[in-house]
């Protein structure tokens, strides 16, 4: 079922656990490989030298991906390359903050700091533009008791990094793989010939079987996910009259969501038309349409 940050306290290391930090690090040894060595600041500045950086917020944004500058720092360089670096954050991923304020400090090795300077720039920047949208589809729910789900789609290799911006926008996640839910599309129902059929070949191969979720184009298929006893339904773009009418066929102990072409235009018709009880609504441009956040890195010599 959706997840959300199970330590408010320290909520980059509850998501990061063993399975999702190993593809962060993935990420991030891709990214410092794609950029190779860095000739240029290996030419201009000795191993022992340093320099003192400032993370700068240029926009107002929702903070997302800071946690991932020490790790990029740590693994730019060995440390024959380049003296080590100290840093220190001074806002927290999920805080809202404005234009101009000072977001983290770092102080160290002038080749560390160069080769990782855009590396953390492009994750925090990326990241923090999908928590300031995620935020805003998030304040468009406000009161209404349904939560935002994000989707599938993220960036090849970025899934659990997208994913957890998602959260700190304020967001819940739906599925992280295709194994912690299984969902019957259109494709699936299609050719098992039927939404019962269907069901019916997940509960016979699996035991126990994971969640199953329904795709429903229209009411005769909420009808027959309903007789299946499945534990979610979606409502794939359905207009709100159809999925007012909807709701009302699906008893409350099943999860319903609505899911395509949901934009911050039709999003609050959309929970207007689910009031009378609709779990969540998902939003896949969270992640496959966010615009990247602006930030940028002051550098000084070191002292």
């Amino acid at each position: 079922m959706p997840t959300e940050s199970s330590d408010p306290a320290d909520p980059f290391e509850s998501f990061f656990d063993d399975h999702a930090r190993r593809y962060l690090f993935d990420a991030i040894a891709l990214a410092l490989r794609e950029d190779g060595p860095d000739l240029t600041s290996n030419a201009v500045f000795s191993p022992q030298e340093t320099l003192h950086a400032e993370i700068v917020a240029k926009t107002d944004l929702v903070v997302a991906g800071l946690p991932l500058t020490p790790i990029i720092l740590r693994e730019s360089l060995p440390e024959k390359e380049s003296a080590s670096c100290t840093w220190e954050g001074h806002v927290r991923d999920g805080d809202t903050v404005q234009a101009g304020t000072l977001l983290a400090t770092i102080h160290g090795g002038a080749r560390r700091i160069l080769k990782s300077e855009r590396i953390i720039l492009n994750f925090l920047c990326h990241l923090s533009g999908i928590a300031t949208l995620t935020a805003q589809y998030v304040a468009a729910l406000k009161d209404t008791g349904i939560s935002l789900l994000d989707t599938r789609k993220t960036l090849p290799g970025l899934r659990y990094p997208e994913k957890y911006a998602v959260l700190m926008g304020g967001a819940k996640n739906h599925r992280r793989n295709l194994t912690e839910i299984l969902m019957l599309k259109d494709n699936h129902i299609d050719m098992a010939g039927s939404i019962t059929r269907a069901v019916g070949k997940l509960r016979e191969t699996y035991s126990p079987c994971a969640p199953i979720e329904v795709e429903c184009r229209n009411e005769a298929e909420v009808r027959e996910a309903v007789a299946c006893n499945v534990d979610w339904i979606m409502f794939d773009n359905m207009t709100p009259e159809e999925i007012t009418s909807a709701l009302a066929l699906v008893p409350r102990h099943i999860a319903t969501e609505v899911s395509g072409g949901v934009s911050l235009d039709n999003i609050g018709k959309l929970a207007a038309a689910g009031k009378a009880g609709l779990t969540y609504i998902s939003v896949g441009r969270l992640t496959h349409s966010a615009p990247a956040a602006d930030c940028s890195m002051r550098i000084a010599r070191g002292k």
